[in-house]
């Protein structure tokens, strides 16, 4: 045990370390691609090596290679950083160390999952007789639902899908607003539907898709039916008008799936949940709470309205398993069949924001959103795309010299390049409506004042050198 405790305060010692310089850290990775592969590609021994140097040659071999995501001054995909007590809940999952898929394998994993699903249905303001299930993240989240989705409307039409397959069922018609995420794509792939199943719907220059649209597109066609809607999209935020959309779509007896990866949290929050008005009337719901809710990574969400349609897709036995009579079995729910202990994070999130610090929390982000979207597209050089409805933004550099948007797109390309390479902050670009952009992406729990004004300052001083060096 001495040994145990000696190699695990070291790693404690090395996580401090890295978060009380995370302010100061450069947010870009500063280790190459060749620097990182020399230190770790090292011979391995024959002989054991002792833990504590294990994990002391890591920290030195992998140092200048972590992207700063963690931290508050990261605006590019989106990403959240960790809470304290998430961070801690996560520690001990690793280190009790069970297969939370059965509560017979692990029965205070399953009980806490049990209890943070239910307190997320409720902080979300969900169906509370939903069920839910914890996975890897929102691209399982979404194949989970689905999963889900694709019983329950070929179950409409006399057909089983779980003891058929595919071959000879109805063709499935997938119907997402053009924006949707490629993770929507990955989704249909994995579950046997194919990318040619989906139809993308133009939606207008607010990026929300209109009724008359999806009216259009459901008489397009007929047969079993899903339809994908964001809240929010990860260009712009924007959100669909699920209050008027649902009922069509359910008139229709499509199936309802809403991509809420990060924009679903705003049903949290007093002052932005109007833009989630009505995403409760949907069938199935994905979101992270590695996300927005601010665990460590590997957790996302799935919520399915049909229970039964649920647990039908992802349900198993076995003559060796033993069911938790009463107790909930996430295997039931999961497409995992072994799995970490995720619900402790996120009960531990929970608890330590409570209802109004995660209101807050999300308030703040978006706040910081706006701030930085207008700080930036006041500099001489930027120009403002998309502000923010909720927490992400858009901002274009155009080239001063250039002459076409193909300059002008490269040009914002090369200064995203510049400002991540100084280190103060990090951003991605992104497409937007056949042009190129840099996205403001805040979600992170970290994020204050001092790292906006720093941001902007940053990125003046970027703009300042790239036009006195054309």
């Amino acid at each position: 045990m001495r040994a145990e405790a000696a190699v695990l305060n070291r790693a404690y010692e090395h996580a401090v370390a890295y978060l009380e310089e995370l302010d100061s850290r450069s947010v870009a990775a500063t280790a190459s691609l060749a620097e990182l592969r020399a230190r770790l590609n090292i011979p391995l021994e024959a002989t054991a090596t002792p833990a504590q140097t294990v994990i002391d040659d890591l920290v030195a071999a992998t140092e200048g290679g972590h992207l700063g995501s963690a931290g508050g001054r990261f605006f590019a995909w989106v990403i959240g950083g960790a809470l304290p007590s998430a961070l801690a809940a996560d520690w001990l999952a690793s280190t009790w160390d069970v297969n939370a898929a059965m509560y017979a394998c692990g029965p205070a994993a399953a009980v806490t999952e049990e209890i943070a699903g239910g307190w997320v249905k409720e902080v979300l303001d969900l169906p509370r007789e939903a069920s839910f299930a914890f996975t890897t993240g929102c691209q399982l989240a979404h194949m989970t639902c689905l999963a889900a989705a694709r019983h329950a409307v070929l179950a409409r039409v006399g057909w089983d899908v779980e003891r058929d397959g595919l071959a000879g069922a109805p063709p499935i018609r997938i119907l997402a607003t053009q924006q949707h995420h490629g993770s929507i794509l990955r989704a249909l792939r994995f579950l046997g539907l194919g990318t040619r199943s989906l139809i993308p719907l133009a939606t207008g220059e607010d990026g929300r898709l209109g009724v008359e649209a999806l009216r259009e597109a459901l008489a397009g066609g007929s047969g079993p039916t899903i339809l994908v809607l964001d809240a929010a999209d990860l260009n712009i935020g924007a959100c669909d008008p699920f209050s008027d959309l649902i009922p069509v779509a359910h008139a229709a007896d499509a199936w309802v799936h809403v991509d809420g990866a990060f924009g679903l949290w705003a049903r949290a929050s007093h002052r932005h949940r109007h833009l989630v008005e009505g995403v409760e009337r949907a069938d199935s719901w994905a979101t992270d709470a590695h996300k927005w809710l601010n665990t460590p990574q590997d957790n996302g969400i799935a919520i399915v309205r049909d229970h039964a349609a649920h647990r039908a897709a992802m349900t198993l036995s076995a003559d060796y398993l033993v069911a938790g009579g009463d107790a909930r079995d996430a295997i039931d729910w999961t497409p995992d069949w072994t799995r970490r202990a995720r619900g402790y994070a996120v009960y531990a999130a929970l608890r330590e924001l409570g209802r109004d610090g995660l209101a807050a929390m999300i308030d703040g982000c978006c706040e910081h959103a706006l701030a930085l979207a207008r700080g930036i597209g006041a500099l001489e050089g930027a120009e403002l795309v998309a502000a923010p409805t909720m927490n992400q933004a858009l901002i274009r550099f155009p080239d001063p010299h250039g002459r076409s948007d193909a300059d002008h797109d490269r040009h914002t390309d090369a200064v995203i390049a510049a400002i991540n390479a100084e280190g103060t902050a990090f951003f991605s670009g992104t497409l937007w409506q056949g042009r190129r952009a840099m996205r403001i992406s805040v979600v992170n729990w970290r994020t204050s004042h001092d790292d906006v004004s720093a941001t902007i300052e940053a990125v003046s001083r970027v703009l300042s050198m790239v036009s006195s060096h054309p």
